[in-house]
């Protein structure tokens, strides 16, 4: 089984899983716990390196998810099959470590050793997660984008899902597991019998399937080979074609359903409006296939321009005949957006909608404004009122004045001080009585000093009363209720057009549902 769709209680030898570092950085690894080593193999094992340490795969496997790992000791130069000498450190010489003998220990089953500090932790594989640390090899569709694009084309289980532009592989791996229902090959060898013949069910059950077109051959590899490590492979088929000339429709084996016969389509191409033509249930007529082909720009190529008719006798639709088709194309720019919603209406889709998702952290709070604020957490310490605001002026006034005069003070008592001691072997009793002078100035610096320290309190004595009032108020019910906005989720700037293609309903159709109804 994949570990996408059932990753078990703990993590598993030849099976994805994600070490996460820290917010938005997870590190993808496939879990090996064989014994053999290559040349650029370590004593422990294969080792995943990171910033926060070594952490050999021993470590990480039969561990329950969510488990925190520590890192471990790995000798980084100890690497190859062939022996070594150790580093040179500080002092020593050749002769030295090669007199010490000690040789590389490669090649040898070595348990890991845990480190003083690192860790990372080990977490199964999601489609939220792989996004995350998946290899960009285009622009991906993130997990706000594909969670509403799922849910407006109503993927279910054992829907049939059509993906144009596989890029990076972000959408398939969320369109897997939404329409995932079981494995085909569980169910054939489940009908199985004891003597090898196969009993064919009553009805034959349908599957989920994802088929994805992607018209870049190595990208188309790349992605066909993480599907199989994944273990998708029997859920997801990758089909190398130019879908706006090749269509949509694949090769059927003897005996089996015509495929894909999808139940809904994403398009995420750079003309999703020339692939349209290849998305019908009936053939198009000469003069719609040439109306549809003069939507397009000159600028852009059009592979279909010198194809003017569509052969009656090879004519096969690629959608579900029983069901209504959803289709959503994923579009960059309003021009794209403009021709894909025409040639829609050209070719009989109904609910034709264009959707722009942003996404927005709302942050709602009370805001606080006034001076009894002052020192409080989440407020705004600023005048709320101009009285509020003239008072404070006034007592920063008030503090100025008095600072001056004590100022003042200080001056007149030290030349008061030099006078007394110029005249003091002139005449005594003057000198006594200067001093008593320059003690009366010193009580009245004392005076202008306690009055204000009474009239004026200091800042700490203020946001020493302004904490304890606050303490008997009711601050959530306080200030102006408000919101604020903040972009923080990571997702792609584009527009995405929804529509329904209805069924066909012939007379037939309605012939039988007034007989059952």
């Amino acid at each position: 089984p994949s570990p996408f769709l059932d990753p078990g209680p703990t993590s598993s030898a030849n099976t994805l899983a994600l070490l996460h570092l820290k917010r938005d950085l997870l590190i993808p690894t496939i879990l090996s716990e064989s014994s053999t080593h290559s040349d650029t193999d370590y004593a422990e094992g294969k080792v995943t390196n990171t910033r926060f340490g070594s952490f050999p795969h021993s470590t990480l496997l039969n561990q329950p998810w969510g488990t925190q790992i520590l890192a471990s000791n790995v000798d980084t130069g100890s690497r190859g099959s062939k022996g070594k000498k150790r580093k040179r450190e500080d002092g020593e010489t050749p002769k030295e470590i090669e007199e010490d003998g000690e040789e590389f220990k490669g090649g040898r089953n070595q348990a890991a050793t845990a480190a003083s500090s690192g860790f990372v932790h080990l977490l199964p594989p999601t489609p939220e997660a792989w996004t995350l640390s998946l290899p960009h090899r285009t622009q991906v569709v993130y997990t706000p984008d594909y969670s509403y694009i799922l849910q407006r084309l109503r993927a279910r289980p054992g829907d049939r899902i059509i993906e144009a532009g596989a890029g990076s592989g972000s959408f398939t791996h969320a369109a897997a597991r939404a329409v995932f229902n079981g494995y085909p090959d569980a169910d054939n060898e489940g009908n199985a019998a004891q003597n090898g013949t196969v009993t064919k069910s009553k009805k034959k059950r349908k599957y989920g399937s994802v088929y994805s077109f992607e018209f870049h051959a190595p990208r188309a590899e790349q992605l066909q080979a993480e599907i199989t490590e994944h273990g998708l492979n029997p859920i997801v088929r990758i089909t190398n074609r130019d879908v706006y000339e090749d269509g949509f429709c694949l090769p059927a084996s003897p005996g089996a359903p015509a495929e894909p016969e999808a139940d809904c389509v994403f398009l995420d191409l750079p003309a999703p409006w020339l692939a349209l033509k290849h998305l019908t249930r009936t053939p198009l007529s000469p003069s719609t296939l040439r109306s549809v082909d003069s939507t397009s720009s000159p600028s852009t190529p059009n592979p279909l321009q010198a194809q003017t008719t569509v052969e009656m006798t090879s004519f096969r639709s690629p959608l579900n005949p029983s069901t209504p088709t959803r289709i959503c194309a994923f579009s960059p720019c309003i021009e794209q957006v403009q021709r894909t919603v025409n040639t829609l209406r050209q070719l009989g889709w109904v609910e034709i909608d264009m959707v722009e998702i942003l996404h927005r952290r709302l942050d709602v709070r009370r805001e606080r404004v006034g001076l009894q604020e002052e020192g409080l957490r989440g407020a705004n310490a600023s005048a709320a009122t101009v009285q509020e605001a003239v008072q404070r002026l006034r007592e920063v006034e008030g503090r100025f004045k008095a600072f001056h005069e004590l100022q003042k003070e200080d001056a007149s008592s030290v030349q008061g001080n030099g006078k007394e001691a110029a005249e003091e072997a002139v005449e005594g009793a003057e000198v006594a009585k200067k001093n008593n002078k320059g003690k009366g100035k010193g009580k009245g610096k004392s005076n202008v000093k306690a009055e204000a320290d009474t009239a004026y309190l200091s800042r700490q004595q203020r946001l020493e009363n302004l904490k304890a009032a606050a303490s008997e108020r009711d601050l959530f019910k306080e200030g102006r209720l408000l919101h604020r906005t903040e972009p923080e989720l990571k997702t792609h700037t584009s527009y995405l057009v929804f529509a329904v293609l209805p069924r066909v309903w012939a007379k037939e159709d309605e012939e039988n549902c007034r007989r059952k109804w």
